[in-house]
């Protein structure tokens, strides 16, 4: 199971409360469920934890996409997570 995962770039990022801050703190949840998930196929409340943080980062990504494209696009291409359709 990954405990931590480092991301270059956003280690001295002060503002916990920007979108990137959070989007990447999301994909770190998000990556650690995954590898629980792996292990515990059955771990239904897991799972329904998984798709709300997949949701809310979801949602952070759009408003970025909507507000700064450059940003947006720069944190994917960071974080390697594909581009989605934005509603």
């Amino acid at each position: 199971m990954v405990k931590n995962l480092f991301l270059p770039g956003f280690s001295q990022e002060k503002n916990p409360g920007s979108v990137e801050f959070q989007v990447v703190n999301f994909t770190n949840k998000i990556r650690r469920l995954t590898s629980h998930l792996e292990l515990h196929r059955k771990d239904y409340l897991s799972q329904r934890g998984l798709q709300k943080i997949l949701g809310k980062r979801q949602r952070l990504l759009s408003y970025l996409a909507n507000k700064n494209r450059i940003r947006y696009n720069k944190l994917i291409n960071q974080l390697d997570i594909r581009e989605s359709i934005i509603r």
